[in-house]
């Protein structure tokens, strides 16, 4: 999803959903087209090679440059609204503290359930999962077949999934 064709086809896909993104920010349809067509110069200029989400990327670009408009202009989309009344109705960019405590804990919950695993069944799950090594990499670190590599990984997934639900694993 990288290469600039990609881009492109990402762009045209997504050009209507962007308009209508932008467009209660602006408070103007056709102001909220210039935004896009602005944020679609910026992200196919973008140097970023390896965007793991390009369309995320295109959506925060828009809305930043939508923002940007709206304070630069003075004025609010609506008459009756301020911007940061706006702001108060698009999604938070960071979890609220309550979802934190529950990420937390979560986190919590799977670095216990890793813990009681067997050795070599961690270090596969963790290989795969958080060092991004292939099953075939795993096979040869430990000598053995890929077929038990995915059996490895895969116990060590359905242990922390099963210590999730139950939090009493």
């Amino acid at each position: 999803m990288n290469e600039p064709g990609n881009r492109t086809d990402l762009f045209v896909t997504h050009r209507n959903a962007l308009v209508d993104y932008a467009a209660p920010i602006t408070g103007c349809r056709a102001e909220a087209e210039e935004v896009v067509q602005e944020a679609w110069v910026r992200f196919s200029q973008a140097e970023r090679a390896n965007l793991t989400q390009p369309l995320a990327y295109l959506y925060r670009i828009v809305r930043n440059l939508a923002l940007d408009l709206v304070r630069r202009a003075g004025s609010t989309p609506h008459q009756d609204e301020d911007v940061d009344g706006l702001l108060a109705e698009l999604p938070a960019n960071t979890p609220s503290p309550e979802q934190q405590l529950c990420q937390q804990d979560e986190l919590r919950l799977i670095a216990e359930a890793l813990a009681r695993l067997p050795e070599r069944t961690r270090i596969a799950f963790e290989m795969h999962r958080f060092g991004g090594y292939t099953l075939q990499q795993i096979a040869a670190h430990f000598g053995i077949s890929v077929g038990l590599a995915h059996q490895l990984v895969r116990t060590a997934l359905s242990h922390c999934a099963a210590c999730l639900d139950d939090e009493s694993c």
